[in-house]
């Protein structure tokens, strides 16, 4: 089952988002995805988002 997604305006310099649209066409996402995605690695890295188990780059706890 897929997470609720919640929508919000966002406001970016120009500048800004000229480098996230060349950033997400580089990786072959849409501008929104590659926003999803720096968002979720910056709070991964930041430790502030508890990941699901199975969804997380470690693997699943020995039986």
């Amino acid at each position: 089952m897929a997470a609720e997604k919640k929508s919000f305006a966002l406001r970016v310099d120009a500048a800004t988002m000229k480098a996230i649209e060349k950033w997400a066409a580089d990786e072959f996402r849409s501008v929104n995805g590659q926003i999803e995605w720096i968002l979720h690695n910056a709070l991964k890295e930041a430790g502030r988002l508890k990941e699901k188990p199975g969804s997380g780059d470690k693997p699943p706890p020995e039986p």
